[in-house]
């Protein structure tokens, strides 16, 4: 595969009547961070275009950049280190084994399991767990700590090695990983062929009603390439011989949708929130191309907000710096025009992160400790979706005069 290329059809029905609704700033992947030497060497950057599918109402990014770039070597995204995502998926492993009854000793798989922190929960209530991941460094570390994790892309060619080595599956599940897979289609026919008759397949991925309503447009980044809905969901499952049985909005990724599905004819029951969600999709339009090129007007807007209420502090002698450093922040601060000049520092939890430079932006990752040793007049918090455990955590910060900014759907100072 060459380093980018651009798709021609749609993911999730496999058809060509594909439209481009958005265009946002080029950048490099948001993940490839700079050492300090490595700052003014060329970096390379790639489209951002948004095409909407006018057969089944998919929303995709259209250029797709080699995933071994993205993932293999330089990608540093650990869900260990939220003690918010933490919780989540240990809550989550309970509910799932509750309500699917998952006993111990049942075979439950992850497709992007990163440091294997959800079948954590799933081993401690005595299942027998399984990851698969790319990221080579991330899966052999998890390895090590217990969680075996295959280092490779999952695909339905693995999923049959997979059933010959370990057996079918009663539950495989997937987080905020369906987003980032650009051949969706034989992804989904590998759960199909590794799951047990009996099982059931879970995945959870940001929801773009969420995402269009509160303008998170900086979730568009080259790792998500796929922005999804109910709808095309239910169409992709039906012909890769499965069906959609519940859909429940849940909280992470400022909003997100937990996908359940079985093979066809299995033994649960489909829910009315199916139906409801996709009655949801219609009243707002999201059959219709012109409401996405309408969303791309919200964001240029948004960014004229932005960019004012910044550019009106530093002119007043503040000093901001930043909380967080996630991929998606290269895409708000690259589409806006944000960059060193107006952010001192960001402070990052990842300890993966911290001593480099972001991309293009060149703002430097520092650890959390910085945020009171400097003690910046404001802080921007490009980890939104983490703003409430961020701010509940650094209260201290507040106390000693420090203000957070947020910066969509409308920005403001708390």
């Amino acid at each position: 595969m060459q380093d980018v290329y651009l798709r021609s059809d749609c993911r999730m029905c496999g058809g060509r009547e594909l439209e481009r609704v958005m265009t946002l700033t080029s950048t490099p992947p948001g993940n490839n961070f700079l050492k300090k030497e490595e700052i003014g060497n060329e970096e390379v950057s790639y489209p951002l275009d948004l095409y909407f599918c006018n057969n089944c109402y998919h929303i995709q990014l259209g250029h797709v950049v080699d995933p071994k770039i993205l993932y293999q070597n330089s990608y540093s995204y650990l869900t260990g280190t939220s003690a918010y995502f933490v919780k989540h998926l240990r809550d989550y492993a309970a509910d799932m084994a509750r309500r699917f009854e998952l006993k111990p000793g049942m075979f439950v798989a992850d497709i992007g399991s990163n440091d294997g922190t959800c079948l954590r929960g799933f081993q401690e209530l005595g299942m027998n767990v399984l990851g698969v991941d790319p990221a080579t460094e991330i899966a052999q570390n998890a390895t090590n700590a217990g969680i075996e994790t295959i280092a490779d892309f999952f695909s339905y060619n693995l999923s049959v090695k997979l059933k010959e080595k370990y057996g079918p599956v009663q539950f495989i599940t997937s987080h905020n990983a369906c987003a980032h897979i650009d051949q969706l289609d034989d992804v989904i026919r590998g759960v199909s062929h590794w799951l047990d008759d009996n099982g059931v397949f879970v995945l959870e991925v940001g929801y773009f009603v969420d995402v269009y309503s509160n303008l998170f447009f900086d979730t568009i980044y080259h790792e998500h390439v796929d922005f999804h809905t109910v709808g095309p969901f239910k169409k992709l499952f039906e012909r890769t011989g499965m069906e959609l049985i519940a859909v429940e909005r849940i909280s992470p990724q400022g909003g997100s949708i937990r996908v359940m599905a079985q093979k066809i004819g299995g033994p649960h029951q489909i829910d009315n929130s199916v139906a409801e969600l996709l009655k949801l999709e219609s009243d707002l339009h999201f059959d219709k191309a012109a409401t996405f090129a309408d969303f791309g007007k919200k964001i240029d807007s948004l960014g004229k907000l932005l960019r004012t209420l910044i550019q009106s502090l530093k002119a007043n002698g503040e000093s901001i710096a930043a909380y967080g450093a996630p991929t998606k922040a290269t895409t708000l601060l690259t589409h806006f025009g944000i960059g060193a000049e107006s952010i001192d520092f960001t402070v990052e939890d990842n300890l993966l992160k911290q001593g480099l430079y972001m991309p293009l932006s060149h703002i430097p990752v520092l650890p959390t400790e910085e945020l009171y040793k400097q003690q910046p007049d404001y802080v921007l918090i490009l980890a939104w979706n983490f703003a409430k455990p961020i701010m509940e955590m650094h209260n201290k910060y507040a106390e000693n005069g420090g203000r957070f900014i947020l910066p969509m759907p409308i920005p403001k100072i708390i």
